[in-house]
């Protein structure tokens, strides 16, 4: 209600006549900093099928012994929430559960003894990352080896498979794993034996077809907000629906912007196949070469540390990946091979001092534009969570001070010093820069066609991270 040129009411009409002195309150002026850019991480992963917590439907975890009662010890939620939190022990998670699919095939491996043993000594069977020991003693037989093996197995319930001696072969133990789908096969195995008079011979885990469909669960999920989605798989067909699901919520309607991050222990040829495949702009996939941790375990401390800072502008290089295994020296990427990843869509991990495994550089895999043109726009993973934190806080200081206004020549202006005012602010926590540079090219201007509408063009120079550093020694005599 306009009751002078200047002052507008909301609750106070102008057409009182009983005398009295009126006041409202106004808070459209009252913020005059920028948001907050809190990191909300949603993880999806497949849980067991006596597990308590429903499929699709999300859920806050704050801690790994939490994850395990929801989703089943040894789960892939589990695991991949357990890998999150201890990365990054604040980290605002939520999780949402996948069944098994229909059409699913379990993966399986084994590790059969030879015996009776000549001395005592200690077997040790790498599952993933984990160690499963056991002792014998001199005349154990290689059935009692498998026995003993299997019992030892039933009291670590975290690990992501489970034994049983094989009833053809007393003297085998048969590995497998707690989902059915392709992602069992890569739990890695294996085996080594102190003392005499026993072997032990893994087989790998193989057999495993079919992950189930995670674009159910991103449906559901798909107003909730969440700043960095991780995925469980990386293949092309996981990837591809959070590609698609991130382009829609992050659509210049929906205006939720979020990333994605998924994890690879393979090869140099095949991650760089597999993000050529996908090369989107929104989506990471940390390489860590020769890791015996699960895909999405390396997937979730990955989003972790991402999460872990809110400075949309400021680079990953070396942040830890606290809880990430030390590959062996001969897994390690060189330097030519870390280049070939960064150019081909492919973020590297490196094990640095005190063999603590680090980002080397958290680039997207958008290489090539549509036309197939190599396009270094989007390199950086923190480019697109910068432009959407730039959106963020424009869209929130429009929507606080002109909730109800009406278009005027004065709104027009009074809406671009509003937007001149945010990139200042923005340039002043150092995540844009130039605005004096570019502040011509703020436009805010009438729409052509619909007479109730505001456009606008806001010139934007994002802070770029200080990834490379050269100098030249010149040698004086």
């Amino acid at each position: 209600m306009m009751s002078s040129p200047n002052i507008s009411f909301d609750a106070i009409p102008a057409s009182i006549r009983k005398p009295g002195k009126y006041f409202e309150y106004n808070t459209k002026l009252a913020v005059r900093t920028l948001p907050a850019n809190l990191q909300k991480v949603l993880i999806v992963g497949q849980r067991l099928a006596a597990a308590p917590q429903p499929a699709l439907v999300p859920v806050n975890v704050f801690s790994d012994e939490e994850a395990a009662q929801l989703f089943g010890r040894g789960s892939y939620a589990h695991l991949m929430a357990k890998a999150a939190i201890t990365a990054n022990r604040y980290l605002q998670l939520t999780v949402i559960a996948v069944d098994d699919a229909a059409a699913g095939v379990v993966a399986a491996g084994a590790v059969a003894f030879t015996g009776p043993a000549t001395s005592s000594g200690a077997i040790s069977v790498l599952v993933a990352n984990t160690r499963v020991d056991i002792a014998f003693a001199a005349a154990d037989t290689a059935a009692a080896l498998a026995t003993r093996l299997v019992e030892q197995f039933g009291r670590q319930p975290d690990l992501p498979v489970t034994a049983a001696v094989d009833g053809a072969n007393t003297s085998k133990v048969v590995l497998t794993a707690r989902h059915k789908g392709e992602a069992g096969n890569g739990i890695k195995l294996a085996a080594s034996v102190e003392g005499t008079g026993v072997t032990a011979t893994v087989t790998a885990m193989a057999g495993g077809l079919n992950d189930p469909d995670i674009s159910t669960a991103l449906a559901a999920v798909f107003g909730a907000g969440h700043d960095i989605v991780v995925s469980p798989f990386p293949t092309q067909a996981a990837l591809t629906a959070l590609r698609s699901h991130l382009d829609a919520v992050s659509s210049p309607l929906e205006q939720r912007g979020a990333r994605g991050a998924a994890g690879f222990p393979g090869t140099l040829a095949a991650g760089t196949t597999l993000t050529k495949a996908i090369n989107g702009g929104r989506i990471t996939v940390g390489w860590h070469p020769g890791s015996r941790k699960l895909p999405c375990e390396i997937a979730a401390a990955y989003a972790a540390v991402i999460a872990s800072e809110e400075d949309p502008a400021r680079p990953l290089n070396t942040l830890p990946l606290t809880g990430l295994d030390a590959t062996d020296i001969q897994s390690r990427p060189g330097r030519v091979e870390q280049e070939n990843a960064l150019y081909n869509g492919l973020a590297p991990f490196e094990v640095g001092p005190g063999d603590v495994v680090q980002i080397v550089r958290a680039i997207s895999t958008y290489v090539k534009d549509p036309q197939g043109v190599e396009d270094p726009s989007l390199l950086d993973i923190t480019t697109v969570g910068t432009l959407d934190y730039v959106r963020k806080a424009c869209r929130e200081r429009i929507a606080l001070r002109f909730p109800r206004d009406k278009k005027s020549l004065r709104t027009k202006a009074r809406v671009r010093s509003e937007l001149l005012d945010v990139l200042y602010k923005l340039e002043e926590l150092e995540i844009v820069e130039s605005v004096d540079a570019n502040k011509d090219g703020l436009i805010v201007e009438d729409d052509s066609q619909d007479p109730s509408r505001l456009n606008a063009k806001i010139p934007v120079d994002i802070v770029n991270g200080l990834h490379v550093f050269a100098g030249r020694i010149d040698l004086i005599l």
